[in-house]
């Protein structure tokens, strides 16, 4: 395979010249570890398909034939032994359209979203902008779902006509945790008993090392929706495209969907994901290892340099989930990492309930930036306190 190291392949002058958001947002001093995206170059399969593509010029709307959504279920197959029906998914934009659609749909003006937290920070943005009431439920000191606090919630957010929804991040964002089987047939019963619908965001479900298992949550309950895409696994974000997949008890309500959400996705983003999910499974292999490494180095880094900071190694994922209480940077710990060091993070406050004093890492990115990175942050100190000195 070409991409032994896939982190590995470029520098990092020719990851600032590209001009997506990630190498631009910030100044050219710094080193962006922030959001989801990877410094990789794409499989092989999906730059052919791009180019032939472009060359042809079959860059027109895309067909609303179910090509994209046979091309995921086998791939979901091999990966976890779950084969969803193609006629039981719709493609959309992105996840986060889908997402979006749902809750519309599906939950009542002022109706309860209920969303495990810290967790990726457009969950509860979303849910406000649509008018929805958002409801927390932290997770546990472990950093996994707490079964008992979300069924309580349900319990007492489930009166009269406000519906209530459960919007899962499998595996976790921010903290790399794998729902187990039972967790998720526990979250399951708890929707049956409180007539809540279940909308499961499982973007980041490729990004698992060997020796883990990742459970999709269809194979553990024939309720809710999936919504997905390539984005995160293949670092497509920049190609729109995803799906919503609905389980059979649910077809009826996946058709009543507007029809306006399966004109989101792009023809290039179509034939880009589909090219991925075709692909050779070496080039995820690799990227997996790759984040495997650097998982592992990045805790020896930290307890070389910043030995306070808290990290629990995530089970998937290349994301990073750093506990900064102890280094007294404050509620915001990124601010001064990207003020003092120029390294920047995810700020932890917007992942709600259990962010605060914390930042995401995303490591996804060469070995040698992910050690310049924490050298700088250990260098980081406490802003003195206000008239100290005068």
């Amino acid at each position: 395979m070409r991409q032994v190291a896939p982190f590995e392949v470029l520098s990092v002058a020719e990851l600032r010249a590209r001009a997506a958001l990630k190498w631009q947002r910030f100044g050219p001093d710094v080193l962006p570890l922030w959001v989801a995206e990877m410094d990789v170059l794409p499989a092989p399969e999906v730059v052919a398909a791009l180019e032939a593509a472009v060359r042809t010029g079959d860059t027109g709307y895309p067909r609303t034939t179910p090509e994209y959504a046979e091309a995921f279920a086998s791939f979901a197959e091999r990966r976890w032994g779950w084969a969803p029906d193609p006629r039981d998914a719709i493609m959309c934009a992105d996840v986060m359209t889908g997402i979006r659609v749902l809750i519309e749909a599906l939950v009542p003006v002022g109706g309860p979203v209920v969303i495990p937290s810290p967790v990726y920070p457009p969950f509860a943005l979303t849910g406000r902008e649509l008018g929805r009431r958002v409801v927390p439920v932290p997770l546990t000191d472990e950093g996994r779902l707490d079964v008992a606090a979300i069924e309580a919630t349900l319990a007492e957010s489930s009166a009269g006509d406000q519906r209530p929804c459960i919007l899962l991040c499998s595996p976790h964002n921010p903290t790399g945790v794998i729902h187990t089987p039972d967790e998720l047939r526990a979250i399951a019963r708890a929707a049956d008993r409180s007539g809540a619908v279940v909308i499961v965001d499982e973007v980041h479900a490729p990004l698992v090392p060997p020796g883990a298992t990742f459970t999709a949550w269809h194979t553990v309950t024939d309720s809710g929706f999936v919504v997905t895409s390539a984005a995160k696994a293949f670092n497509l974000a920049g190609l729109k495209a995803a799906l919503i997949i609905a389980a059979a008890s649910q077809r009826r309500a996946l058709r009543a969907l507007p029809e306006s959400v399966r004109y989101g996705a792009s023809q290039l983003g179509v034939i880009g994901h589909v090219a991925a999910y075709r692909a050779d499974p070496a080039w995820l292999d690799a990227v997996n290892a790759n984040i495997a490494a650097n998982r592992s180095l990045l805790a020896v880094l930290l307890a070389e340099r910043m030995p306070t900071v808290g990290y629990r190694v995530p089970e998937a994922t290349y994301l990073a989930w750093l506990d900064c209480r102890g280094l007294g940077l404050g509620d915001d710990p990124a601010a001064e990492f990207l003020r003092q060091g120029r390294v920047a993070l995810m700020q932890g406050p917007p992942f709600g309930p259990g962010g605060a004093g914390h930042a995401r890492l995303n490591l996804a990115c060469p070995a040698a930036v992910l050690d310049e990175a924490v050298h700088r942050m250990s260098s980081v100190t406490p802003a003195p306190p206000i008239g100290a000195g005068a």
